[in-house]
């Protein structure tokens, strides 16, 4: 925690969730991507949807694109969950965009300096998804991946 508050102290109630929203996505998509992605990758991803949004609210239609493979899949991800909240928002829509840019620049700058903070993440080029996997160990996993006996698949 000593490592994540200064990083999100600025950012209010709806952009604290917006921040949680997107860690959560991306960690869930971390556990089934292949390549997974590393912090590098997430930074450029949420980099990239964070200009997108901002471009927007300037009124210039242009979608940023992260270079990497592993960093557009990540952009992908939360891409799609903005505009999801976005649609249900209505009038609203241009506020939220406004907040999700800013709690995605926090993430962005927390999977930058993940290394150079958390040396003993145990995987130096995943150190904020080490972080962030910690943080939702205890939350549930899809039915597909979920651990143990699988129960059996067919229907009578």
């Amino acid at each position: 925690m000593r490592f994540l508050l200064p990083r999100i102290s600025d950012l209010t109630e709806t952009q604290y969730r917006l921040f949680m929203l997107a860690q959560a996505l991306i960690v869930q998509h971390a556990r089934a991507a292949a390549p997974a992605p590393i912090d590098r990758d997430v930074a450029e991803g949420v980099a990239s949807v964070a200009a997108t949004l901002e471009t927007a609210g300037k009124g210039i239609i242009y979608e940023h694109r992260a270079t990497s493979i592993p960093a557009q899949r990540v952009a992908d991800e939360i891409s799609a969950a903005i505009r999801d909240l976005v649609g249900r928002a209505g009038a609203d829509g241009a506020r939220l965009e406004r907040d999700a840019a800013k709690a995605l620049r926090a993430l962005e700058q927390a999977a930058r300096d993940a290394h150079k903070e958390l040396p003993d993440a145990g995987r130096p080029d995943a150190s904020w998804l080490v972080l962030a996997s910690r943080m939702f160990a205890d939350a549930p996993q899809p039915p597909d991946q979920a651990p143990g006996p699988q129960a059996p698949k067919l229907v009578i």
